[in-house]
């Protein structure tokens, strides 16, 4: 299914993106934006005139549909206000150079805000005769912190009491969303009154809501707001004006603007997908993972695997790859010379076995998504790719036996008579370590890409720091999952942990025979002594129950869902290890109480500190 959403003008807030007016000019209209909300602050340090900006935007494609904000306008004290109309004549002075036409006025944070709704209404009446003498709009919007009007019913209730043709809403979702505004009223506004519209995602926190505000939104898709919903209700009112975005984010101003303009406008794009049900939904599972390593590690990763049950499957006709398959997991080892240490390794790719490949592809590049550039050699399957944010290429393959099956490109090792099979079943999920100034763009790329669903979303004490954590699911049962996992600031060198973990966790229906069938020099990770002290005395368990899973290394939780057993390998060259999985009733997520105990335990065992 190709991706084809109803288009709408895309514009964004210049506040969204960092870098000198300029800088921000130039990236978004790289990205592909129709038009830019002017933020005061970046034109009043520009060194350019509001005539040579207005100059500049029309070169690069872009209209100026706002300037904002315009802050504090009413007023208690009668002759405050009548100078606060001058202030707000001399802005609609700076307006006409830019050739813009409408303003953003927030509702009062002071303490000067007007308290009586009529008092107010005259007010915005008085604005609207001076924004009309002009040939100027305002559009009046509630502040989530606004000392008199915080909701969106009390700043439409202004509005329609100034009753003035000059002077309408905006709507943004992050003030209405945050104070969990119903919007089921939408419907009564004309849509003719909605002046703009403004959208930010963001997570969720039980903080102030201004800060909240100033640090901490997202692109549409990339928290937890629905805005599809939110957005569809705007637009069945009968706005007709662009999707805009205004994002506040300590992140996102400090990052290339190019990088997040183009993450902005696919967020855009995801969610006017949304709108049109068209994100996809196609039923996909994980063909392979693939897994880089040098060969100075290529032996150790050979061992793991073939402890573990794996056998070599497969091997590439003209690469140094094997495939290594047990039951319905598949893992492809490639051999890379490339990588900038000795011992690195890596997971370097994962392919999905979808119904449509290349629909899916399009879709992707339907979200500015580039495809990844490949050397295919002649009579080798072309398979659509795209890299993701993180690092790891996707792969959309077919497992049909047509020009998309990527096992054409493979040669069948013959089969031993020997039985391995360790009970791993297949693949419940991968963990990245997502770089902290991309980690959003990674939620908003499975998401949108792949149509992948948040299942869990949480911060965990590391030995080394905070740990964000992001699990996505394909949406049908038991779908294939990703795992976003980050510190919320970058380590050193310094640390004697892996820096930039990742991990491929197998699923197994009796993890405990799965265990006892390893060899003796599987390399599980040794869990310390003290963890089973500590889960026996939480959890209540028998002795005979902890003693096993401790002489088996596995770490055990329970809910009122089910239970999760896990173990895990020790670290194969630079930073990849295996998990094995067993989730008993429906246990959902993961056990990340157990992640500081397994972060620790790889610490030890590259030192040579493990329990024997």
């Amino acid at each position: 299914m190709t991706l084809t959403p109803t288009r709408h003008d895309k514009t964004i807030a210049t506040v969204c993106l960092s870098g000198t007016l300029d800088d921000k000019l130039v990236a978004a209209a790289h990205a592909g934006f129709d038009g830019i909300e002017l933020f005061e602050p970046d034109l009043v340090s520009s060194t350019s005139s509001p005539a040579e900006v207005r100059k500049r935007c029309e070169e690069l494609g872009l209209d100026i549909v706002l300037y904002q904000p315009f802050r504090d306008l009413d007023s208690t004290d009668p002759a405050q206000f009548e100078r606060n109309l001058v202030r707000l004549d001399r802005k609609f002075d700076v307006m006409a150079e830019l050739g813009v036409d409408l303003i953003l006025v927030c509702s009062n944070a002071s303490a000067d805000a007007v308290a009586d709704m009529d008092d107010l209404a005259t007010q915005l009446r008085a604005a609207g005769e001076l924004a009309e003498r002009r040939g100027m709009r305002i559009a009046y919007e509630a502040l989530a912190w606004g000392r008199r009007i915080d909701l969106w019913q009390q700043s439409w209730d202004a509005v329609r009491r100034a009753d003035h043709a000059a002077v309408g809403l905006c709507l943004d979702s992050f003030h209405i969303l945050s104070r969990s505004s119903t919007i089921t009223e939408l419907g009564e506004v004309p849509g003719d009154k909605i002046f703009f519209l403004q959208l930010a995602d963001a997570p969720h926190k039980d903080m102030d809501v201004l800060q909240w505000s100033r640090h901490y939104r997202l692109f549409p898709g990339e928290g937890a707001f629905d805005l599809v919903e939110f957005t569809a209700a705007v637009l069945g009112a009968g706005y007709r004006g662009p999707l805009s975005l205004e994002v506040f984010n300590d992140v996102f101003r400090q990052s290339a603007p190019v990088r997040t303009a183009i993450d902005a406008v696919r967020s855009l794009g995801a969610l006017e997908a949304g709108l049109d049900d068209a994100l996809p939904r196609q039923r996909f599972e994980a063909a392979f993972v693939e897994m880089s390593v040098t060969p100075t590690n290529l032996a150790s990763a050979e061992h793991a695997l073939s402890a573990l049950g794996f056998t070599q499957s497969a091997t590439h006709r003209s690469k140094r790859v094997t495939a290594w398959t047990q039951s319905d997991a598949t893992i492809l080892v490639t051999v890379t010379t490339d990588a900038p240490e000795d011992d690195s390794s890596a997971i370097a790719a994962i392919a999905f076995d979808a119904e449509d490949p290349t629909g899916f592809a399009a879709s992707a590049e339907g979200l500015n998504v580039s495809a990844l550039p490949r050397v295919v050699r002649p009579g080798e399957a072309d398979l659509p790719a795209v890299a993701a944010p993180d690092g790891v290429s996707i792969f959309f393959v077919s497992t049909a036996g047509d020009d998309l099956d990527w096992r054409r490109d493979f040669e069948p090792v013959p089969p031993t008579d020997v039985a391995t099979s360790a009970g791993i079943t297949g693949i419940d999920h991968v963990s990245v370590t997502a770089p902290y100034d991309r980690y959003d763009e990674c939620v908003l790329f499975y998401r949108s890409v792949l149509g992948m669903r948040t299942d869990e979303v949480a911060e965990y004490p590391g030995p080394y720091g905070l740990v964000r954590s992001h699990l996505l699911r394909a949406p049908h049962p038991s779908g294939f999952g990703v795992a976003l996992d980050g510190p919320l600031l970058r380590r050193g060198k310094w640390t004697p942990g892996v820096q930039t973990p990742q991990h491929i966790a197998f699923l197994t229906d009796d993890i405990l025979g799965t265990l006892s069938a390893l060899p003796a020099d599987a390399p599980v990770l040794r869990i310390p002594d003290n963890y089973y002290v500590d889960l026996q005395a939480r959890l209540d368990l028998t002795d005979e129950f902890v003693n096993r899973i401790r002489r088996l290394n596995v770490l055990y939780d329970r809910n009122a869902d089910g239970e999760y057993l896990h173990a895990y390998t020790t670290v194969i060259g630079s930073q990849v290890y295996f998990e094995i999985v067993e989730r008993r009733g429906d246990y959902r997520g993961r056990p990340l109480a157990d992640a500081p105990v397994r972060m620790a335990a790889h610490v030890a065992a590259r030192r040579g500190m493990a329990r024997t």
